[in-house]
């Protein structure tokens, strides 16, 4: 059975990227999206990557264009868009199907690891899974719950 760190992803910039790289860091993983009404939580998760990061966390973001098409745009639109509107500098990754036949692997093992209140498929952007140091799945949130509602949860791990 593969773990977090067996997974690969593509970056904005068409890079292969392991996970494995994270190894040792608390991850948050987010489903995001340009153009959702939960969009302006790129401001907290971006503001809890930039306080948190230097003690062993980062903030990983996955486009995703199935809910809503509210992320329609290709690499480049999204880079720009987090860059100019948010200044995300955590990473961010080409777009995904999280999930359906075409989900993407991590997203398949992220929603197998926690489930959701109304089963393991995702229900909207901005859903997100908190990895601990040793890369075990610990808890999975709705897009309701803001990057700020977490900070407790994902200090207790760091």
């Amino acid at each position: 059975m593969p773990g977090i760190y067996d997974f690969t992803a593509q970056s904005l910039a068409g890079e292969e990227v392991p996970l494995k790289q994270f190894e040792g860091q608390v991850l948050l993983i987010v489903n995001t999206a340009s153009a959702c009404g939960f969009t302006p939580q790129y401001k907290g998760l971006e503001a809890l990557h930039r306080e948190l990061s230097p003690r062993g966390f980062v903030v990983l973001g996955f486009p995703c264009n199935q809910f809503g098409a509210q992320e329609p745009g290709d690499a480049k639109a999204i880079e720009a868009f987090c860059e100019s509107k948010y200044h995300v500098t955590f990473p961010m990754f080409a777009k995904i199907d999280v999930n359906g036949s075409k989900a993407h692997p991590l997203y398949e093992y992220l929603r197998r690891e926690k489930t959701g209140l109304l089963g393991s498929s995702i229900k909207w952007n901005f859903t997100k899974f908190v990895v601990d140091r040793s890369g075990k799945v610990v808890s999975r949130h709705a897009p309701t719950v803001t990057p700020e509602g977490l900070k407790r949860e994902i200090e207790a791990l760091l």
